[in-house]
């Protein structure tokens, strides 16, 4: 089967592409994602806030001895903070050693930290660049429409500074994320990623303190993906990622059929091990060899939802059937 695909004007040999995680900031479990066949890799997420914590870390541990004697000022020398150095490094490890595209991800809060690390990650070599939108509202004077103004300012400010392929990781919490990626889609982004995944903080009801879980994706996941894959296909040039709840071929199949160009593998290789991207790859070309295909082009976007035999299922009018139907067969 040919299962190339190209995303963010990059080629690639298939359309599995493992998604930032912990998976992909470790050199062995890295060549072997590329030796399973991954057909691209994104590299873990540099975040702002990380580094900023590092630093403190840093300037706390190199100060702790300070002022211990009268005549004893300051007991270390003036470092200079290295900042995201260490990152920048791992990532130029990565796009050295390994045979497949690596996009970097950026995760930021200010501007300039924005278009700082872009350009620095940029110069590591990169095939490309995620940027990660979210915001977490908490001011309730806040609209949602200067929320979306924000992001939008920063991705045009990062897409003028630097050249590499830009692609955006959206969240679903948007009042219409049709209309923003419209938008994204009008200034000139590369790809969409449909969807972020975001730790959601929970409640320790022993120690009555705020808790964190690392809770992965589950099968069935990916139905809100390919939803707005499927609406947005057709309407959008930028090209299409499904990410979440992608566990199979079959998962990777229905998103390529909404129009995604390819599909993000995180959940599924912490549940079954790296290998499992052969097994999907198989499982993949098994369908197209059952269902007549010899490449995904000539069944990606044929069941969006300007080209399904039922585009109603697109819409809420799919929950009302859900309704209609007894409860025995559910």
């Amino acid at each position: 089967m040919d299962m190339r695909t190209e995303y963010m004007g990059l080629k690639l040999k298939n359309p599995i592409v493992v998604g930032a995680s912990s998976l992909t900031s470790d050199m062995n479990t890295l060549h072997r994602i590329a030796g399973a066949g991954a057909g691209a890799v994104v590299i873990k997420s540099l975040f702002q806030e990380q580094e900023g914590m590092e630093r403190f870390i840093e300037e706390e541990r190199m100060r702790m001895y300070d002022d211990l004697h009268a005549e004893m000022v300051d007991v270390m020398p003036t470092l200079r903070d290295r900042g995201p150095q260490n990152h920048l490094f791992w990532v130029r490890k990565a796009v050295k050693e390994l045979d497949i595209p690596v996009i970097a991800s950026l995760n930021a809060v200010d501007l300039e930290i924005w278009v700082e690390y872009s350009k620095l990650l940029e110069g590591t070599g990169i095939a490309g660049l995620e940027l990660n939108m979210y915001s977490t509202p908490v001011d309730h004077n806040l609209d949602s429409n200067s929320i979306e103004l924000e992001q939008v300012r920063i991705f045009e400010a990062v897409k003028q500074a630097v050249k590499v392929p830009l692609s955006v990781k959206l969240s679903p919490f948007y009042t219409n994320p049709l209309n923003f990626m419209t938008t994204l889609d009008r200034i000139g982004v590369d790809g969409l990623v449909l969807f972020n995944r975001f730790l959601q903080p929970t409640i320790d009801t022993e120690t009555l303190t705020p808790a964190y879980e690392n809770d992965l994706s589950y099968k069935g996941d990916h139905k809100l993906p390919l939803r707005f894959t499927g609406i947005a296909y057709d309407h959008i040039s930028a090209d299409i990622c499904g990410s979440g709840g992608i566990y199979s071929g079959q998962d990777a199949a229905r998103l390529i059929l909404a129009g995604a160009s390819c599909v993000q593998m995180v959940s599924a290789l912490y549940r079954s091990g790296v290998d499992h991207i052969r097994t999907a790859l198989d499982d993949l070309s098994s369908w197209m060899e059952a269902k007549g295909f010899s490449s995904l082009s000539e069944f990606r976007g044929s069941m969006s939802m300007a080209n399904s035999p039922d585009p109603e299922a697109y819409t809420r009018a799919q929950y009302m059937k859900m309704l209609r139907i007894p409860k025995k067969e559910i």
